[in-house]
């Protein structure tokens, strides 16, 4: 029982003393606050182009513009692209044109081969269509060489090479009324037309970079995680970063990017400075190889199977059994099962309710900074490395050789306290008022989210009447089912833009691949031209998500600063979370299968 009125005892009990906890958290969320919010970062371009620029591809290959037309044009060829594309062409609609700056399949995996990139979730249940192709994974996580060669095999299985237009950057759509179709046009003279457009750029594609001052004054080396130059540390994806030997490197940034490059920047360079704001959760990874048994012993549908289950244990739903067994599962055993009992609960108040989630939360964050002073040796770099703040106030990260790296006689934290690094030098960077000299600076930073849409996807969208767009959601994304936005006719979205959420992006895009797929096959059926959600539709649907959303600006307010909260300020209608729908993947999926099933209501299909 709770001692007074302010330390409670944990499920363990051990008391938590919330008081004194809440006032830490709050502390060390204030030290991080920055008046700008998100306006911290610059945006990619101009003068800070040139960490765009993909140094894996060889020259671009000339070719003739494109002034033709097409049915469904897709922009974006990265895993929600694809799955896409691969369901359309199920459906039977094969004039499909991909469009995509990178020279391959991938997405974020063709850009991100900075050393040890992973995914987090489980590879058995990450990885798209694996049964369709006849692929199990080598490991319950696999490396980013192993994911982009499962791109190449779904590209090849599904004929998508063949309809793909690689090294090309989109630069406006423009919706043609007299023809209808959308005028497409590039940064390759491209000037054709395509009766459906879909925008599948993701919600992680545009490299985010720091406004810290001076950073164009840096005379050495310096690059995003996103466009890891192998030429300059020598190495691949596996490691062996030989060149760096006689280099001193700074990474900028400690998530889920900088936990993974460290441990093998360290391995090779003179000495290594990790560069902390935020500390970060730090999970055991436990990677292993897949079991040649286990793989043969797969059923039909055993894949969706395994996500099903995934996705009811990471929501909080119990399940008999646990067929993942990972870090995910096991976090919502101890956070996820006490909301489950809390959304279940007729018996308790809104605040004792409350009162259990944060008793959880705090129980399993006192986990996770027990466990640092179980790796690091330095009692003051353990310290320094000890998150602060609510568990899903970030995304976790998972390695188990990022918190023993301090150990390390050649890796130095260097910890801002919150404050980031204050400038850039010719030779190196200033932190907390001293100056350190590098050869080298690498921005772990992650990729833009949040920032307004048309930004993220590099381009102008221009809808009936030569409305954009921007100007269209300027308050607040107006869609159906994050689909369709009415005044935008043959267009639609996939991803962060009042779509379904889910710690495993990829099980929502599925959804979402069939939902456009079955409105393409709908439409041919039909014998339609046009096909456009009503007004009254979308503000059905705005209001719906409205009243399903997640009423936690609160709890948002009181995190770290983060890309979660909209770097310190929540808002209700902008920002990663806000914008995905808050009654969860399962009501999501429910919705739009019955809304299909139904008829399709508020969907007009128009035949010219």
């Amino acid at each position: 029982m709770a001692k007074n009125s302010i330390t409670q005892m944990s499920q363990t009990g051990m008391d938590i003393d919330l008081e004194a906890l809440r006032a830490r958290y709050r502390d060390e969320r204030d030290r991080r606050i920055r008046k700008e919010g998100i306006g911290q970062y610059v945006e990619a371009s101009g003068d800070f182009g040139k960490y765009l620029e993909d140094p894996d591809a060889d020259a671009v290959p000339p070719r003739d513009p494109l002034n033709d037309r097409v049915e469904v044009l897709i922009v974006g060829a990265g895993w929600s692209g694809m799955l896409a594309a691969a369901r359309m062409r199920q459906a039977g609609i094969d004039d499909i044109r991909i469009l995509d700056n990178g020279a391959d399949f991938g997405g974020t995996w063709y850009w991100n081969r900075y050393p040890g990139v992973q995914c987090d979730i489980e590879s058995y249940l990450y990885l798209p269509l694996l049964e369709e192709t006849g692929y199990v994974p080598k490991e319950k996580y696999s490396y980013g060489k192993e994911i982009r060669e499962h791109a190449r095999r779904v590209g090849a299985h599904f004929g998508l090479y063949e309809r793909a237009v690689f090294r090309t950057q989109l630069e406006e759509l423009r919706w043609n009324e007299g023809d209808g179709y959308w005028d497409v046009s590039t940064n390759r003279g491209d000037r054709f037309q395509a009766k459906f457009v879909l925008m599948s750029c993701g919600s992680l594609n545009r490299p985010k970079l720091p406004g810290i001052p001076g950073i164009l004054d840096f005379k050495g080396k310096s690059f995003h995680t996103s466009r890891w130059d192998y030429d300059y540390t020598g190495g691949d994806t596996t490691g062996n970063l030989d060149k760096l030997a006689d280099k001193t490197v700074a990474v900028i940034g400690t998530g889920a990017t900088g936990v993974q490059c460290t441990p093998y920047i360290a391995d090779f360079a003179r000495h290594l400075y990790i560069v902390q704001r935020t500390p970060v959760v730090v999970e055991p990874r436990g990677n292993r190889p897949t079991d040649p048994e286990w793989a043969k012993s797969l059923g039909p549908g055993w894949q969706e199977r395994r996500r099903a289950n995934f996705y009811a244990l990471v929501s909080g739903i119990p399940q008999d059994v646990d067929l993942v067994q990972d870090g995910w599962t096991r976090i919502m055993k101890i956070v996820g099962g006490t909301l489950f009992k809390v959304q279940q609960s007729s018996e308790k108040t809104p605040e004792q309710l409350k009162l259990d989630m944060e008793i959880a939360d705090a129980q399993k964050m006192n986990e996770v900074r027990a466990r640092i002073d179980t790796v690091v040796q330095s009692r003051e770099v353990a310290e320094a490395l000890k998150p602060w703040f609510r568990f899903f106030c970030k995304r976790p990260t998972f390695n188990d050789r990022y918190l023993a790296l301090f150990n390390r006689p050649n890796v130095t934290l260097l910890d801002t306290k919150g404050q980031g690094v204050e400038r850039i030098t010719e030779k190196g960077l200033v932190v907390s008022g001293k100056e350190y000299d590098v050869d080298c600076i690498v921005f772990a930073t992650g990729f833009e989210v949040g920032t307004e849409y048309t930004r993220r996807a590099a381009v102008e969208l221009y809808g009936r009447g030569g409305v954009s767009l921007t100007s269209h959601w300027a308050d607040d994304y107006r869609t159906l089912h994050g689909v369709t936005s009415n005044g935008f006719p043959n267009l639609f979205f996939m991803g962060p833009t009042q779509g379904p959420g889910d710690v495993n992006f990829l099980y929502p895009a599925e959804v979402q691949a069939k939902y456009i797929a079955n409105i393409l096959k709908a439409a041919k059926q039909r014998q339609a031209d046009i096909v456009e959600p009503t007004y009254k539709a979308v503000q059905s649907y705005v209001d719906h998500f409205r009243e399903v959303a997640l009423q936690n600006l609160d709890f948002q307010r009181e995190c770290t600063p983060s890309y979660y909260n909209n770097e310190g300020a929540p808002s209700a209608y902008k920002g990663f979370l806000t914008q995905r729908y808050g009654g969860g993947l399962a009501k999501y999926r429910e919705l739009v299968e019955t809304w299909q099933t139904e008829g399709m209501d508020g969907m007009q299909f128009v035949r010219r």
